[in-house]
């Protein structure tokens, strides 16, 4: 049985940049919903998670309708890059950061909030500022949360189907990721590469859910 292997390797590429993408924008996101006191904080964390409850197909309609070539920033895309962003590989990127991005800026922002204050408090009064405060002080003791959340949202952005289908499209050796490549091969009726398929992104999973429990918070015993 000839394998196209390049659905996984897309698959891989394109979770590695969303992930990127998740937790720069969701470090500074939870580090506001976290940290700041201002009206509308709660809507705003609403808004963030509502990717989480509604259904793939309703999220890509959103993307489609505002990245789509007749929209404002689907033609500043086009205008610079020279060719549109929906149904390219870097939808497909798009696609998983909404996927994954709502979870990491939950768990981020419970792990701030778990943060035990009195080292920060501490901290200022010795005379450090906020930047410094938070990179020397808060994120040593959230950092193993954050890589778990962190692992978390890689293994959201491999396995996404409904979002990436609906911007990407499914065009072999363009943007089919491996998600897309299982339901094309039982579609076929392909059921030994289809198995084969699910049996790599769930060893895949299965790894990166073990290093998320190694690495992640320790729990004390009572």
């Amino acid at each position: 049985m000839e394998i196209d292997w390049f659905p996984l390797w897309l698959s891989l590429r394109v979770a590695v940049l969303s992930t990127l993408m998740a937790v720069a924008c969701g470090m500074a996101l939870a580090y506001v919903l976290a940290n700041g006191r201002f009206r509308g904080r709660e809507a705003l964390d609403a808004a963030l998670t509502l990717p989480l409850v509604l259904p793939p197909t309703v999220l890509g309609y959103y993307l489609l309708v505002v990245l789509g070539r007749e929209s404002a920033l689907g033609r500043l895309y086009e205008s610079i890059f020279g060719g549109p962003l929906v149904f390219s590989w870097q939808a497909a990127v798009v696609a998983a950061f909404l996927h994954s991005a709502p979870l990491l800026i939950k768990y981020i922002r419970a792990a701030l909030e778990s943060v035990d204050h009195s080292y920060e408090r501490a901290a200022r009064t010795l005379g450090a500022g906020e930047w410094r405060l938070f990179w020397r002080v808060t994120m040593p003791l959230a950092q193993r949360s954050i890589l778990a959340a962190t692992a978390l949202a890689f293994a959201r952005s491999l396995g996404d189907f409904g979002v990436t289908i609906m911007v990407a499209g499914n065009i072999p050796g363009r943007t089919q990721t491996i998600a897309v490549a299982i339901y094309d091969a039982v579609e076929a009726g392909n059921g030994a590469l289809a198995r084969l398929l699910v049996i790599i992104i769930s060893a895949i999973a299965l790894t990166i859910l073990w290093l998320a429990n190694r690495y992640g918070p320790r729990q004390t015993p009572a």
